[in-house]
This record gives structure tokens, sequence and C-alpha cells, in this order.
């Protein structure tokens, strides 16, 4: 699941520094992917491992477009992890996974530069 905006959105209104941490953006690696042709728009379906602490948790990624299954497996992501679960379809969506929109609009998903230990919470 993802909420698109293009570069010509506004910026959103101020928040205070305790609102961003609200939000628990965590980073895991991605062990399954596999497609979801019941979606609406093209989706995988992903398992993402965030570490011993948070799990194993399934997100509905709309992407793709852009990435192949199998190119998925192994590969770190950064992934909302305190919303509540959401039903896609069949399919319940239990983290937000993130990503930025392509001149197409489509999810190019948000990852570290380099390895970092699955769970680590974004700051």
């Amino acid at each position: 699941m993802h909420l698109l905006h293009d570069s010509s959105t506004p910026p959103a209104a101020q928040i205070a520094f305790d609102d961003f941490l609200k939000v628990d953006i965590r980073v895991g690696t991605i062990v399954e992917a596999t497609p979801y042709p019941e979606a609406r728009k093209p989706s995988l379906k992903l398992v993402i491992d965030f570490g011993p602490v948070i799990g194993r948790k399934k997100s509905s990624a709309q992407i793709a477009k852009l990435y192949e299954p199998q190119a998925l497996i192994g590969r770190q992501v950064a992934a909302v992890v305190n919303f509540p679960p959401r039903q896609i379809g069949k399919f319940i969506s239990e983290v937000l996974t993130l990503g930025f929109p392509d001149p197409q609009g489509e999810v190019v998903l948000l990852a570290p530069e380099r390895a970092v230990p699955d769970g680590g919470r974004l700051f």
C-alpha cells in the first residue's frame, strides 16, 4: 500500500518533532516477493524481515511495473511498521513499504545506501 504524491504536491503542514517520532519507520530485508494480480494496480505481495524484535511482516506494494519479484529477495527497504493492518483485496498488509514516485508516477523503493541491521529505526 502507498499514497502517491508527485513533486508538484505542496509541503505538508509543519509538525512537532514528537509527531514525527510517532511514525515508526524501520529497515527490513525482503524474504519473499510474489505477484498480486488481483490488486487494482500492479502490485507485489512482500514478506519483509525486520529482525528479532518486530519479526516478519507482510506488505502489498504497488511496485510490479518496476520490480521483478525474484530480484527483490535480499533487498533492504524502509517501511512504516506501526500503522494498523489494512485489507488490500484478500490480502492483509501489515506495514507500509515506502518509496518515491518516478517521472511516470511509478514507485521507486526507499532503501538505505548500504547494508544496516534489520529492524533499525529511522531517525
